[in-house]
């Protein structure tokens, strides 16, 4: 071992060692004690002085690789992010949950905390999604069908009732109303006696891939971003424990990307949001930290485990050399993965538990920092508690009983895994300076313009397109859709089915909260949000705090800043 490998040894070594490890036993199945990352350098019959994780010594030269980041938790992170990995914490088992009212929602985070899930991710209904109140009319029909229904910070309170938001994290599927659904999230934690710098979590926050992909806008592009730089800005400076924003790369995917572009439109959206902190006159370590990422677990195993490695790698150097960031954490890439919803399909259903089990390794192998696994009935409707529980079960299938925790980056070293990955990472750079020569140099610019004239829309709807065509000509096997098709015929499984009953319930709750507040109270916090928006230089967050304790509707506030924002309408590109 040359001096340098010695030192990159030396270092994870030093790293490890001061990790605290779970209580678990590190072997497999045979008693075979296994260490914690293997590489070129053997821990056991090398020539290391250094001391290997079991503490033993080698005395043999072997590999003479130099090369930064051969070990887990060091750059370019590769390996992973932390050098223990797995020995010291698995990943959070986030599952997505959210239907009918607050209160019924409330009920399922309790049951999934008390199966073993240890973080909260709560999917909204649409009209929520898209800014409108419950009794709007365009929400006739949507109200908590395919998320839970959020009004007022009344709403809020009741959703996380009795659950600890300073010990549990919290996830919120949330992108162009995100700000006032944030606001309402801080006032509602406070009210309950809760302290916003020690609250954790993550807001999704996204809104370039809502343009690109999602499709859930309300705002022009800019003043949208306007409000994700505020809400960067109010964590940086109030809320430690959250991440801001997480980077979504998992919308993109299902609307038809290839995993490559996947990888290149996330990232280069995440530098679009650097560059948006740094205008605000934030230092890249000061937010950088605290960005996250989500990407898809789709079902070319090798494919989505190179895709995570390449990002990682890819990050690292980008933060460090273009953003010039000197914090490790700010080069560190942590990711959510969800398994690929779009995989799933209607025939056949149970087959999704055997697609979502292939998925989720995937992404555990990738070295994923948190995971959802999907239901086998979504394409059906929400999930039942039944295919809910057997969706964690999977996770838990894999955390416990695989032992592929026991070692960081197993697939690490594989000629064909690296050279995926490198494939991976050659492919996003291409699209990268495509992006750039759009921006004129600038990420932020080429992600907006890029979005303002379709070129994103345009480009994962050309790959959605070549994949069906790959399906209708049996290129592309799917099963129970074009190939072993016995079994379609059965009947479908018993579904969650959601009533009228919720949105007459919504719509009572509704009335009760608006006949209750102060008129002159909400009418001036509506005024201050008018008033901030106008006047891009004020962080809008305080506004939209005072707006929620006022119990101004999120309709209410969306409305008032569409005022001075206006609505986006996308042009068709053909």
């Amino acid at each position: 071992m040359n001096e340098s490998a010695r030192a990159n040894r030396s270092r994870w070594n030093e790293a490890f060692e001061a990790s605290p490890l779970r209580d678990a036993d590190f072997a497999s199945m045979s008693g075979v004690e296994v260490d914690a990352v293997y590489g070129p350098d053997p821990v056991r019959g090398g020539n290391s002085e250094v001391p290997g994780p079991h503490g033993e010594t080698t005395d043999e030269t072997t590999d003479e690789t130099t090369d930064e980041g051969q070990y887990p938790g060091q750059y370019p992170y590769t390996r992973g992010p932390y050098a223990s990995m797995y020995r010291s914490k698995l990943w959070t088992m986030r599952m997505f949950a959210g239907f009918g009212t607050a209160v019924d929602t409330n009920l399922r985070f309790r049951d999934i905390l008390a199966n073993g899930g240890d973080g909260l991710s709560t999917a909204f209904d649409l009209p929520t999604l898209m800014g409108y109140d419950s009794d709007d009319p365009m929400s006739l029909g949507e109200v908590g069908r395919c998320g839970v229904a959020v009004d007022t910070q009344a709403d809020m309170e009741d959703l996380f009732r009795g659950i600890d938001l300073e010990s549990t994290t919290t996830s919120m599927t949330i992108n162009s109303p995100a700000a006032p659904i944030f606001a309402m999230f801080i006032a509602a934690a406070e009210a309950a006696g809760m302290r916003r710098e020690r609250i954790g979590g993550t807001l999704q926050n996204d809104i370039l891939k809502e343009y690109q992909a999602q499709k859930e806008f309300i705002f022009p592009p800019r003043p949208s971003l306007r409000l994700v730089r505020d809400t960067m800005t109010f964590c940086a400076a109030e809320m430690p424990r959250w991440h801001a924003l997480s980077v979504s790369g998992y919308h993109i995917r299902e609307a038809g990307s290839t995993a490559a572009q996947e990888l290149a439109f996330t990232l280069a959206n995440g530098f679009a949001y650097v560059e948006l902190g740094l205008a605000a006159g934030l230092a890249i370590d000061e937010f950088a930290p605290r960005l996250s990422f989500f990407f898809n677990a789709h079902s070319d195993f090798f494919e989505e485990i190179a895709k995570y490695r390449a990002a990682r790698r890819i990050w690292a150097r980008w933060l460090r050399d273009r953003y010039g960031a000197t914090n490790p954490k700010s080069m560190q890439l942590r990711f959510h993965t969800q398994t690929a919803g779009v995989s799933l399909t209607a025939q056949q259903p149970e087959v999704n538990i055997v697609r979502t089990a292939i998925e989720a390794l995937a992404g555990v192998l990738g070295g994923t920092q948190s995971l959802h696994t999907n239901s086998m009935d979504e394409t059906l409707a929400l999930p039942t508690e039944k295919a809910a529980r057997i969706a964690l079960r999977t996770q838990q299938v894999i955390a416990y009983e695989t032992r592929v925790t026991n070692v960081a980056d197993p697939l690490g070293g594989s000629w064909y895994v690296e050279a995926l990955t490198d494939d991976m990472e050659a492919l996003a750079e291409e699209i990268f300076s495509k992006i750039a020569e759009i921006g004129d140099g600038s990420m932020y610019e080429g992600c907006v313009i890029g979005v303002e004239d379709g070129w994103f829309q345009g480009e994962i709807a050309n790959s959605a397109y070549e994949l069906q065509r790959k399906v209708d000509d049996g290129r592309h096997i799917i099963v129970g859709v074009n190939a072993f098709t016995e079994g379609n015929d059965e009947p479908a499984p018993e579904t969650l089915y959601i009533d009228g009953s919720v949105e007459d319930q919504q719509l009572k709750r509704l009335d009760a909260v608006r006949s209750e507040r102060d008129t002159s109270r909400v009418e001036a916090a509506l005024d201050r949000v008018r008033r901030d928006a106008a006047d891009p230089e004020i962080n809008l967050m305080p506004a939209l705090l005072e707006a929620s304790t006022a119990m101004v509707t999120l309709g209410e506030m969306m409305s008032a800043m569409a005022d001075v924002f206006g609505r986006w309408d996308e042009t068709p590109r053909i």
